[in-house]
């Protein structure tokens, strides 16, 4: 039976290695985990089974790349799938719930934020879904080298919405956050199923350049076979830009591509990167997710990648039809502080954690509600720090997740509204009617007074949500929900702050001294004087019997050579004179944090928010070491 279909409706002749046994797993009803190397397969082991479901298959994808791409591939196939994202057209939105609660999709992808939208989980309790499918799904361990916070709620939204059985992929997973994944959805480890990772057709060489000395390098190699489309990874949206400029003015054609383009850009500079109109792309990490390209002969690391699980990652994308494809670092250890600051710009200050703390502690209700965007404002925290530091709040058995709401439901008439009224009759009649009547149009928008139909009917949130997104569902209305509001049980209210801060440092510490790690263990890894198929294979948990033999390692007989970074000499620079523009805009002593964010070029929402980024100053000590940043501006301030 799923062979047919294999041959059928995806038009394969074979499985590939590890496929068949994943998906007779889930259609035995299992839950299972699949962790195969980027392109080789892993979309196929829900897609496949997502045919024979009673019910829908629901994905969940990280980036909307990842789901175009994979939406394509479906919709060619003739397989009936959607995908929901805030970018769509009111209509088109509509059109894909719509098709979801009447059981005529087989497959609908969302991002993970989508479960938080009172709307969606509205319209999710008239879907009936078999399996859940989360890609990507090494994000769900705090072991692992994308961690998001939002992923450690998805076993609790399978179970609220009583989603049988689970499919994990991933294509970079240590050991360690395997067993995670595992105990996170209780999944036996008979169900995990791994294929080998070693690839023979990626040549991976490391060649460390000096920033001087790249562009030539990099022009050197794009000269050289194999031929073909070329991926160009950079650390910074600036520096894609510089070096597509650069590849352009040397008859190269090039494009740059992160995430400082309009969506729609993006889309455009992917399209003719596929269709082969455009043959390099010089891109953040943004790039390539899910794209299905199987001839890219060359990836070239411009500057470092993030952690060896990063580098895997990205040069799985090369060489994916089997032919020969080189994979070539360029980056030396001047790019090191960068990648730092992104690490120490995700830690939240110790003052900005208590701040946190002493409003769940002031908190007069028993329930605590957080507007995201307001917060990270008032407490100086990034948001995805935020995120993680209120899932910490859940582990440390402080706060436990209620709900999701919008405060705001504005919606446009399509319909007359004396129309919509006059389609009912009754006691539904009425109930619409005072949904009209406490509704107020300001020009193009009208606004639900939600609180006065409670009142004035008798009727519950949830029973008047639910008939906007009727109306809406009908083409009666374009509804627009905003403001979203996540709302806390405080479950230990008489919590030790100081403690509580205490403890929640130590985590983002130990987070910290992780990620820093995974950068510093990635080079290692380069310069160990082991083959760097062996040495990336066993990070992994697979063994090579043998070295590959073609290496830069293997072949050059010695390992690459990192020259050390000398940097510039900090007590001989004019500190108030680098500071005094964001001291003078805030008008208080510098806290060291801020300072030190401020010098090494790290935003931060206070920074944001007095427009620091654009004063002099912001960034100048960028390819600085951030520790010894800190400890400069600690010194200066102890001095003043």
């Amino acid at each position: 039976m799923i062979r047919r279909t294999l041959q059928d409706v995806f038009g394969f002749d074979d499985f590939k290695s590890g496929q068949r046994t994943a998906i007779e797993t889930v259609m035995a009803g299992e839950s299972a985990v699949t962790v195969f190397p980027t392109g080789a397969g892993k979309s196929l082991c829900y897609q496949l089974p997502a045919l024979h479901e009673a019910g829908m298959t629901l994905v969940i994808s990280p980036l909307l790349s990842l789901m175009k791409d994979q939406l394509e591939f479906l919709r060619s196939k003739n397989i009936p799938a959607a995908k929901l994202d805030s970018g769509m057209p009111a209509e088109a939105y509509r059109a894909a719930l719509m098709a979801a609660r009447q059981g005529q999709l087989k497959i609908l992808m969302i991002a993970v934020e989508r479960f938080k939208n009172e709307r969606f989980r509205t319209q999710l309790k008239m879907m009936q879904v078999s399996l859940l499918v989360v890609d990507e799904a090494h994000c769900i361990s705090e072991w692992g080298h994308n961690f998001r916070p939002d992923y450690l709620k998805i076993p609790i939204y399978q179970r609220q919405f009583g989603i049988p059985k689970v499919l994990l992929l991933t294509a970079t997973a240590t050991p360690r956050v395997i067993d995670d994944m595992c105990a996170k959805f209780t999944i036996p480890a008979g169900n995990v199923v791994k294929t080998g990772f070693y690839r023979p057709n990626l040549e991976l060489r490391v060649q460390p350049r000096t920033p001087g000395q790249r562009d030539q390098a990099l022009m050197e190699i794009l000269q050289t076979g194999p031929r073909g489309p070329a991926i160009v990874y950079t650390t910074l949206q600036k520096t894609a830009e510089k070096v597509a400029g650069t590849l352009n003015n040397h008859d190269f054609k090039a494009e740059p591509y992160h995430a400082g383009l309009k969506s729609e850009e993006r889309v455009a500079v992917q399209d003719r990167f596929m269709s082969g109109e455009t043959s390099i792309v010089a891109a953040t990490i943004a790039f390539g997710m899910g794209i299905d390209k199987a001839d890219i002969r060359k990836v070239i690391h411009y500057d470092l990648p993030k952690s060896i699980e990063s580098y895997s990652q990205e040069i799985g994308r090369a060489g994916r039809d089997g032919a020969p494809a080189l994979c070539c670092v360029l980056a030396d250890r001047s790019g090191v502080p960068v990648l730092e600051n992104f690490v120490y710009g995700d830690t939240p200050h110790p003052a900005g954690i208590r701040h946190l703390l002493g409003i769940i502690e002031n908190n007069p209700a028993p329930v605590l509600e957080v507007r995201p965007y307001t917060l990270s404002r008032e407490t100086d925290i990034r948001l995805l720090p935020l995120k993680t530091l209120l899932v910490y709040l859940e582990l440390e058995g402080l706060l436990s997740p209620k709900y999701s709401y919008f405060e705001e439901y504005p919606y446009k008439y399509l319909k007359n509204p004396e129309q919509i009224v006059g389609r009912f009759q009754g006691e539904r009649r009425g109930f619409v009617a005072a949904i009209v009547a406490h509704s107020q149009t300001a020009r193009t928008w009208t606004r639900p007074d939600l609180a006065a139909i409670m009142e004035h009917t008798g009727s519950t949130r949830q029973r008047i949500l639910t008939a906007l997104e009727y109306f809406d569902a009908q083409g009666w209305i374009e509804l627009m929900p905003k403001s979203a509001v996540e709302v806390y049980d405080v479950v230990n209210p008489g919590f030790d702050a100081v403690r509580m801060a205490e403890r929640l440092q130590r985590r983002f510490a130990a987070k910290e001294a992780t990620d820093v790690g995974r950068i510093h263990g990635m080079i290692g890894m380069f310069a160990a004087g082991r083959c760097l198929a062996r040495g990336l294979s066993a990070y992994f948990g697979e063994t090579l019997k043998s070295p590959c033999g073609h290496c830069s390692t293997c072949r050059d007989g010695h390992p690459p050579r990192f020259a050390e970074v000398t940097h510039p000499d900090l007590n001989r620079l004019d500190y108030p004179a680098l500071t005094r523009p964001l001291a003078e805009a805030l008008g208080t002593p510098l806290p060291v944090h801020l300072a030190t964010r401020f010098l090494c070029g790290i935003s931060t929402p206070r920074l944001i928010q007095n427009r620091a980024l654009r004063f002099a100053g912001f960034g100048e000590l960028a390819e600085v070491p951030y520790k010894l940043v800190e400890a400069w501006v600690a010194a200066n301030l102890s001095d003043h």
